[in-house]
């Protein structure tokens, strides 16, 4: 499982969240709203230090990471994560 996140969606978190170099930020398997991975689901995000972690990836000094309790969610599968200039939003994909 490999986590890749663009320049585009980095600055947006930047912004969004304040993230600066050190930050780590969790994606995680969220209940209600729609995904493209499990109907009634969708991706949350939390900044909150690494633990038990299935995979992650560092951009820019900023870790990106999935706990192994939510690898079923994203089908242990490749997760692209980008940003949509038109909705002014994160979207996830896996691959």
């Amino acid at each position: 499982m490999k986590i890749t996140v663009t320049d585009s969606a980095l600055e947006w978190f930047r912004q969004e969240l304040g993230l600066t170099s050190g930050d780590t930020l969790r994606l995680y398997a969220k209940y209600g709203g729609t995904s493209r991975f499990h109907p009634g689901f969708s991706v949350g995000i939390t900044v909150e230090k690494p633990s038990q972690v299935a995979a992650s990836v560092e951009r820019d000094g900023i870790t990106f990471f999935i706990r192994e309790s939510d690898v079923w969610f994203f089908n242990e599968c490749n997760l692209n994560v980008d940003y949509d200039k038109e909705q002014d939003e994160v979207v996830y994909d896996i691959a």
